[in-house]
């Protein structure tokens, strides 16, 4: 959250090439860090890693996302759900090397220093990609701190990007709840093997990342409220598939639907975001913080309801904060700014 607070500020003062420069050396730093802390065996090293990894990851959001919505609008054409794609199979590239790390016996201090590396010298490359200058707001350089924090602050006032943050909201807390609860939901609520559990996370995985490779051309045919209508209404129709569901075909169905329903809502509300006003960066940092809240907070009270009422039935939370997305999705449609 202080990442995302700060990438505004930091945009204005250095520019962009500088403060996404900026990120992508702390992220790795952060991370060398915490194989320092692992070879030490110290939470406090370990601590100050995870904090710094923090920041460079919220901070980074907001920056590139400012950035992403800034290419559309130079090319005319959707492009922030294949950016977010590749944010998707770099998760699933980051699973897989830890993975690979572990069944050759690699340390996890070795991985994190190798990683570090890579993506100290693969950032600072891309960065020279990166044109001089800002695409956040100039007007307000001169205000203080505290100035700067009630501009940020007044943003929670806005009526579109509170509307905004319900589509986040929903989209985000089925995502979330299926990274930390789908494979436990389908062992335990449809009694199927471990391996059958990771195998529906790795569906739904690839089928998230799909929706967002091929979405472009289909968001700039039928716009943005569209997309989040029948994207959140299959999300709908896919978490009561898998609560409900006897079969395992019409289960992969519903995990399938599920992941397409999620696909949409956090590209196109941090687009809509940076288009519906000035101070694009500020803009984005709300809507993303709501988005983060729901990924957090979610599944936590899924968790919680799980253990009154079944992983099964609790999913039911899904599927209601899918319906909310539906209706609040007309806040993404395009206004005067974009």
């Amino acid at each position: 959250m202080g990442g995302l607070l700060g990438a505004a500020p930091a945009l204005r003062r250095f520019g962009s090439r500088r403060a996404l420069t900026g990120a992508v050396v702390l992220i790795p730093a952060a991370i060398a860090i915490i194989g320092v802390a692992a070879v030490m065996h110290t939470p406090v090293i370990a601590t100050v890693g995870f904090v710094a990894a923090g920041l460079g990851i919220g901070s980074l959001d907001v920056m590139a996302n400012v950035e992403g919505t800034a290419i559309e609008v130079r090319i005319g054409r959707t492009t922030l759900p294949l950016m977010h794609a590749a944010w998707s199979g770099g998760a699933a590239l980051g699973a897989g090397l830890a993975a690979a790390c572990a069944a050759v016996r690699i340390t996890p201090a070795t991985q994190l220093f190798g990683e570090a590396a890579l993506l100290l010298i693969v950032g600072v490359w891309a960065m020279r990609s990166v044109p001089p200058g800002t695409r956040a707001e100039n007007r307000d350089a001169s205000l203080s701190v505290r100035e700067r924090l009630r501009a940020w602050a007044s943003g929670w006032a806005d009526a579109r990007l509170l509307l905004i943050g319900v589509v986040m909201l929903g989209v985000e807390l089925g995502e979330g709840s299926a990274n930390n609860w789908l494979s436990l939901a389908t062992i335990d609520g449809h009694g199927s093997t471990a391996t059958v559990g990771a195998l529906a996370f790795t569906a739904f995985a690839v089928s998230e990342a799909g929706a967002r490779v091929f979405a472009g051309p289909v968001v700039d045919r039928i716009g943005r409220v569209t997309t989040i209508r029948v994207t959140a209404a299959l999300g709908i129709v896919g978490t009561v598939l898998f609560i409900l569901a006897p079969l395992w075909w019409l289960i992969l169905i519903g995990i399938v639907l599920w992941a397409v329903g999620v696909s949409m809502g956090f590209p196109l509300g941090m687009s809509a975001a940076a288009q519906s006003g000035s101070n694009p960066a500020a803009r984005v940092s709300v809507v993303a913080s709501i988005g983060y809240f729901a990924n957090f907070a979610g599944p936590p009270v899924v968790g919680t309801l799980a253990q009154h009422i079944g992983p099964i039935s609790a999913l039911w939370l899904v599927a209601v904060l899918f319906v909310a997305a539906f209706a609040a999705a007309g806040s993404l449609r395009p206004t005067s700014h974009g």
